[in-house]
């Protein structure tokens, strides 16, 4: 098809120039300014890397500082079938393919179109032509490219690239959200079933205690009164067990939700090795200093790429005020014979630019204009509030760790007292010095000692967590 040359050679000629003449409308993006703090408070033991290491790096799998490997296959299992993280996932690729559209006004548009006419004319017309039947056969290739000559294909592009970013890292942002709420669940599991084992086992105490009434009572040396008050603080030890065995029913149900498992198939018994988890080490988790967490945090660095998204819209908008130009060609061949369709004298071509020059459109890309410009308004107070919330959450973890640190400590004297009192309690019982009530209230209050302790325990685990995820976990990549 020579004819096309001159079409192509046209468009080869005038590329340079178009783009190096580019005039690109719109403002270019930079990072609004954010609240920030030059440190945190409150750092704990369990803390470190504040002022040495300024922008820590924790691995993806942050899990595995725990040296859990119960927690490890919960992980491995929700990362392989969390269908929201599966939602997130598609996102990304629905993000990539509107950037792949986007992308492809960047270039030429060329397509075939073959036809194949027959007509004939009516006889009874004015300016009648040959009636006879007639057949035209066509083989055209058609080029159009619009010449970006204001940046709105560029502009279009620099928006889906940051959606596209910005769908990465809320996939990032879906990932770490998940880990940490297995993470969440599973100790909060393990809290349960050290609680619910306490419980049991001062429901099997109180269930000999019991006898041991029944059989003073019956030789006199008790009475009835103790009895009841045994009977009673059997019957509600066995009612809070029931009742702690719902919530860690409730528990696992919601971990099976996270493993993409049906709830009714689901079982995750409790084990003497899963319990020694919560006995272990807490990891030291590196905070940094507070400015790295607006690269660190996923759910930071999708909502910057959501605001240079909406800053490149501004371009789009603000381009559609000035001049489009296209460049339209087409080469190929037309006959009346298909047997003289490749012939040289066949051929035809075209070309020809087209201008499309806004002159009135009723205010239409004013209001866009303006609305492009109040979504970037918009998007620039979300990304402040997600600073301001991620300082927040960090600081609220940081603050718990180290309270409950101190807190841990005077509940483990709790503990050790309050045992001490229930055995001088039943011994002085024993002796006869005071009555069954005297007993019956130091074991309540160890009762509610040990079961503190144990969902102590938990939350100093939970609260760990917590604070890894608020600090981006193991999400680090640098952002431009």
């Amino acid at each position: 098809m020579k004819p096309f040359i001159p079409a192509l050679a046209f468009a080869t000629l005038i590329a340079p120039a178009t783009w190096a003449s580019i005039l690109t409308v719109g403002p270019d993006y930079k990072r609004p300014d954010a609240p920030a703090a030059p440190a945190y408070r409150d750092t704990s033991p369990t803390v470190a890397g504040s002022a040495s290491d300024p922008t820590p790096t924790l691995s993806p799998d942050w899990w595995r500082a725990f040296n859990d490997p119960a927690l490890n296959d919960l992980e491995t299992r929700a990362l392989a079938a969390n269908q929201d993280l599966r939602v997130a996932l598609a996102r990304v690729q629905q993000a990539r393919a509107a950037a792949g559209v986007a992308r492809a006004d960047y270039l030429p548009s060329v397509s075939v179109d073959p036809s194949v006419n027959r007509e004939r004319t009516s006889r009874t017309v004015d300016n009648v032509l040959p009636a006879t039947p007639s057949t035209t056969y066509k083989l055209p290739l058609d080029l159009t490219w619009e010449l970006d000559l204001f940046g709105r294909v560029r502009r279009l592009n620099e928006s889906t690239r940051a959606e596209l970013a910005a769908s990465g890292t809320t996939f990032e942002a879906a990932r770490l959200s998940l880990t940490a709420e297995v993470a969440t669940t599973h100790f909060t599991l393990l809290a349960l079933d050290r609680e619910l084992n306490v419980v049991n086992s001062t429901a099997d105490l109180r269930r000999d205690a019991l006898k041991l009434v029944r059989a003073r009572a019956s030789s006199g040396t008790a009475s009835d009164l103790d009895v009841a008050r045994a009977e009673t603080e059997l019957a509600t030890t066995e009612a809070d067990a029931a009742s702690l065995a719902i919530r860690r029913s409730d528990t696992q149900n919601a971990l099976a939700v996270l493993l993409g498992e049906a709830a009714p198939s689901f079982d995750l018994s409790a084990s003497g090795s899963s319990l020694s988890a919560l006995s272990s080490q807490l990891p030291q988790v590196p905070a940094g200093l507070p400015s790295a967490l607006l690269t660190r945090r996923p759910d930071i660095v999708a909502a910057e790429h959501t605001l240079a998204a909406a800053n490149a819209r501004i371009g789009v908008a603000k381009a559609a005020f000035f001049p489009a130009i296209s460049l339209t060609g087409s080469a190929g061949y037309a006959s009346a014979d298909i047997n003289n369709l490749f012939k040289t004298d066949s051929r035809l071509w075209s070309i020809g630019p087209s201008l499309y020059l806004p002159i009135f459109q009723g205010g239409r890309n004013r209001a866009n204009l303006a609305n492009a410009r109040a979504v970037y308004e918009e998007n620039v107070a979300a990304y402040r509030q997600s600073v301001l919330v991620a300082f927040r959450e960090v600081q609220d973890a940081l603050t718990a760790s180290r309270l409950l640190v101190d807190q841990s400590t005077a509940q483990t004297r709790a503990v050790t007292s309050a045992r001490r009192g229930a055995d001088l309690a039943q011994k002085r019982y024993d002796a006869g010095y005071v009555s069954y009530l005297e007993v019956v209230d130091a074991q309540r209050t160890a009762l509610e000692v040990e079961r503190a302790d144990a969902r102590l325990t938990g939350q100093r685990w939970i609260t760990e967590i917590a604070l890894i995820k608020a600090l981006g976990g193991g999400w680090s990549q640098p952002t431009s």
